[in-house]
């Protein structure tokens, strides 16, 4: 039996209150992490009259974490949740000092958490799936960037501060991505606050190395997170080697996976998962 050596780490997972931070946050438990699951509830009445965003997609997204935390504790984890606007530059130091009071230092850093939106350059008012699309402004890049890009970085340097100021030689970085670098048609300021944020990634994993920190990040296929409608599907399958949409559970593996020991030589790659 492989032995990924996780038990006694102290994990922040963000957007773990549904989806694939939810799996993460459940996943690092399992194997004897305590996991600080931060999340952000957010309020679906906007979409209420929105056929193309699924009723129980909303429903998840506006509920807390204490659901995954409850589930953590019952299987005999450790875990708490504390909700928190990554939007807000204070937000990492307060994530880093609640989860040292509860379980003593992070060494390991998920940052999963978006403020996803669907913008574009075009004049259109729905992508192909039919969702509503708005247009590139100072406002869509101002969110998608505090969430995506900015709050990475900063978490990412709050990590590495407490780090070297403790002298650890152990510590694991993984974020999650989608491929920006290359353009993201209808999804522009997500894709570009992504490539941002795969940058900070691979620079902390050159410069963290000496300090026993690996950095890395996970690109998932479209995963079902309850946002899947049957139109999407029906676009989507087909498009994948595997020719299927994944589960957050299948993410989450590989997120566990390059947090364990079996990793350690793995630093400065983004894991694209077909």
């Amino acid at each position: 039996m492989i032995d990924p050596r996780l038990t006694g780490h102290v994990a922040i997972v963000t957007g773990a209150n549904q989806g694939i931070g939810a799996a993460i946050a459940l996943a690092l438990a399992t194997q004897g992490t305590a996991v600080l699951a931060a999340y952000l509830r957010m309020d679906p009445s906007p979409y209420a009259d929105d056929p193309s965003f699924p009723a129980q997609y909303g429903r998840v997204r506006a509920q807390d974490a204490r659901s995954v935390v409850d589930r953590i504790v019952a299987a005999g984890g450790k875990a708490v949740a504390v909700e928190a606007d990554l939007a807000d530059p204070a937000t990492p130091a307060r994530l880093f000092d609640e989860a040292a009071a509860s379980f003593g230092p992070v060494d390991i850093l998920v940052n999963n958490a978006s403020g996803w939106l669907s913008d574009t350059f075009r004049p259109d008012t729905r992508d192909r799936f039919g969702r509503p699309l708005t247009h590139v402004d100072a406002g869509t890049f101002d969110r998608q960037f505090a969430v995506d890009a900015r709050a990475p970085a900063l978490l990412i340097a709050e990590f590495a501060r407490r780090h070297l100021a403790r002298k650890s030689n152990w510590g694991r970085i993984v974020g999650l991505t989608s491929g920006g670098p290359h353009g993201f048609p209808e999804e522009v300021s997500y894709g570009a606050a992504k490539a941002a944020q795969e940058n900070y990634t691979m620079s902390a994993a050159a410069e963290l190395a000496p300090y026993g920190v690996t950095a890395n990040m996970v690109q998932p296929p479209v995963t079902d997170t309850g946002w899947v409608t049957p139109e999407v599907e029906k676009q989507i399958t087909g498009s994948s080697p595997l020719s299927r949409i994944a589960r957050p559970e299948d993410v989450a593996e590989v997120v566990t996976l390059l947090a364990s020991h079996q990793a350690r030589y793995v630093t400065g790659q983004i894991v694209r998962m077909s």
